[in-house]
């Protein structure tokens, strides 16, 4: 084994643990410069001004804004530099179905997430009761507004978790090796939330991480993931009035009301539905579906963006087709 094995595979490009390892220190780079140029605003408004702000929905979509773009041109950037292969191979593309992709995402993520509270409901966790007519003008307000919220940080995390990180690994690693790593670090993220429950939190998360995970490699596509990541927070916190990973900020006036009988471990307690064993049940057979079904396919062109590696042009100039930004690697 030669020296510069270790950093390069047989397609003559680095190899993809070093690549996940660069997009991760750039990334924080880059999250920091916007961070600091947020707060450096941010000093420029009264103080009785810019804490309401950071708490209200305006202030979560700005910080969810935040992590999208800084995850999104960092992938973009080590997709064109590491891969040598055009921007819409990160999955954001709107390719033949995404928009049908982000729809059927939506509706499983929804249907799910009524599924784990029936469950839980069915056996004596939680009681709903629908808001007061008079409070609709008011529920409407937190329908609208928090799903932006939740579209906007749905889509940071998986540009975050399944875009580069997960794609690039991909490439050379088995799928269910490639989404440890991923799934892990989407779990850990969320260990800082309030309220979390000691192991539930993390296995359930980690387990959303996978869930995740296999509806994007159905359709080596971001839509689709995201559709079924932001209507489950939607879902559990506009709608049903759940705690969302332990945040209730983000629907201060929901269209229905949850009361929590326990216990704890089913229901989750304060961090809500995802840290009890209702969650847990279901993310697994939601998966599986997911991994099943016939709904939603990938197309030609995302798989051949993304199944393997891009080998390296050897020995010849690269034509002006093959460095456009839109060229399309043909199939093995």
């Amino acid at each position: 084994m030669e020296t510069s094995d270790i950093f390069f595979n047989d397609a003559g490009r680095l190899r993809s643990g070093w690549r996940l390892l660069i997009f991760t220190g750039v990334y924080l780079v880059v999250l920091s410069v916007f961070g600091v140029m947020f707060s450096a605003v941010l000093q420029l408004i009264p103080e009785r001004l810019s804490q309401p702000f950071l708490s209200s929905l305006w202030g979560w979509v700005v910080q969810g804004l935040i992590l999208f773009v800084s995850a999104a041109l960092v992938g973009w950037g080590c997709t064109l530099l590491l891969e040598g292969l055009p921007l819409r191979a990160l999955g954001w593309a709107l390719h033949q179905g995404w928009l049908r992709d982000l729809v059927l995402g939506s509706l499983i993520g929804a249907a799910s997430l009524v599924l784990a509270a029936s469950v839980s409901a069915a056996v004596g966790g939680f009681r709903f009761s629908f808001a007061a007519a008079s409070l609709f003008p008011s529920v409407a307000k937190t329908l609208v507004l928090s799903a932006l919220v939740f579209l906007i940080a749905g889509a940071a995390e998986e540009v975050l978790f399944r875009g580069y990180p997960l794609q690039t690994v991909l490439r050379s690693w088995p799928a269910w090796a490639a989404l440890i790593p991923t799934s892990v670090a989407f779990a850990a993220v969320h260990l800082g939330n309030p309220n979390t429950v000691r192991g539930f939190t993390f296995i359930n998360t980690a387990l959303a991480g996978v869930w995740l995970a296999v509806a994007y490699l159905r359709t080596r596509s971001l839509w689709f993931p995201l559709g079924v990541h932001w209507s489950w927070n939607w879902t559990m916190g506009a709608v049903l009035g759940l705690p969302v990973s332990g945040i209730k900020e983000l629907t201060p006036q929901p269209l229905m009301r949850a009361a929590d009988q326990g216990p704890a471990w089913l229901t989750g307690g304060s961090y809500g539905i995802e840290g009890g064993a209702a969650c847990t049940l279901v993310l697994i057979v939601s998966t599986l579906f997911i991994w099943r079904t016939r709904l939603v396919t990938a197309t030609e062109e995302m798989r051949r963006l993304t199944e393997k590696e891009n080998p390296l042009p050897l020995n010849r100039p690269l034509s002006i087709t093959e460095t456009s930004p839109d060229y399309v690697p043909p199939a093995p």
